[in-house]
């Protein structure tokens, strides 16, 4: 085994690393320096995260969290129809199809009923 089989492993990790503390070194100097409060504000749970432990939680942020999922989960399905398109031909293509026409009217279904809307 030749040291020299090893040059490009080392060039690529120096690379990687040189990017690493550049993206860095970039965020620190450009990022903003005194971030307001809203920034700073939590925004994924839908609630205060610093509040009563026993409050009521507002429904529509589970609802759509489940909404995404069920939707997300469509490309899991897509992927192996897509990899298989050459060896399933019009069949699958057809199945496929169907499979899309069922989420497209669902979807529509939830939007029409307002799931989707964050009053």
């Amino acid at each position: 085994m030749n040291i020299a089989e090893y040059f490009p492993v080392l060039m690529f990790v120096l690379v990687a690393g040189g990017l690493g503390v550049l993206l860095l070194l970039l965020g620190v100097v450009l990022g903003p320096r005194n971030p307001y409060d809203a920034k700073l504000s939590q925004f994924e749970c839908g609630f205060e995260a610093f509040d009563d432990a026993r409050m009521r939680f507002d429904i529509r942020y589970y609802l759509v969290a489940i909404l995404f999922i069920l939707f997300d989960l469509e490309i899991a399905f897509l992927f192996p129809w897509a990899i298989a398109n050459d060896q399933v031909g019009l069949v699958g293509f057809f199945t496929v199809l169907a499979f899309l026409v069922i989420l497209t009217v669902g979807f529509i279904y939830e939007w029409k009923k307002g799931a989707l809307d964050w009053d």
